[in-house]
């Protein structure tokens, strides 16, 4: 006989699994009532949000309030390589491998124009299309920022127009869509939105051109 399952950590005299139902899924049991403001910033705002949840207990959870994001798969013209970016990234002190990619802070810009701009800001390159392959959030259980996804393709050479000091020193490296698990196992590629886009872009390519693209 199997031993009992240890009761789930929550709040004294919550039976275990009690929160566990669907009404923990149901967006509309929970409702957030407040919000007070503790830092105002150029790129982002901190504040403290008050909830209350299925059962009526009221919580607060700190959120940083941020720009929505783009990010784009450029796709070169084999079909099977991409352009990255390595760039310098001082929150957490290392050059990380990206998709180029901005935040949407131009008001009224649509997010594809704002893509365009990115590519070229980073890349140097302009694209005949853009498909938007999907959309997530970056982290939300601190953050409201969503990134949107594009893949650019008929790449051709435009002029790099670096915005800010990281910007000007980044390089743009060219790996094989076949290679994203090789790298990402290896901590080549540690950026979660680069990881998403790459393997979107790759999903999206085998579907829409089967056999032209790695597996």
């Amino acid at each position: 006989m199997c031993p009992p399952e240890p009761e789930a950590p929550g709040r004294a005299g919550d039976p275990a699994g009690a929160l566990s139902g669907s009404a923990v899924f149901d967006r509309g049991a929970f409702r957030q009532i407040g919000e007070r403001a503790r830092y105002s910033g150029e790129r982002l705002n901190v504040v403290v949000g008050t909830f209350v949840g299925p059962d009526g207990f009221t919580f607060e959870r700190e959120i940083v309030r941020t720009f929505n994001a783009v990010c784009v798969v450029a796709l070169a013209q084999d079909g099977e390589h991409v352009l990255l970016v390595r760039q310098y990234r001082g929150p957490v002190d290392q050059a990380l491998l990206e998709l180029p990619a901005g935040k949407l802070d131009v008001p009224g810009e649509p997010p594809e124009l704002c893509a365009a701009r990115e590519l070229n800001e980073e890349v140097g390159a302009e694209a005949e299309s853009f498909t938007e392959l999907g959309h997530f959030f970056m982290s939300p259980g601190f953050c409201d920022e969503q990134s949107i996804c594009f893949l650019a393709e008929g790449l051709k050479t435009g002029k790099r127009a670096a915005d800010g000091i990281e910007e000007e020193h980044l390089v743009v490296e060219r790996i094989a869509l076949s290679s994203i698990e090789e790298l990402v196992a290896a901590g080549d590629i540690a950026d979660a939105k680069t990881i998403v886009g790459l393997f979107l872009a790759r999903s999206y390519l085998s579907a829409h051109r089967p056999g032209d693209q790695p597996g």
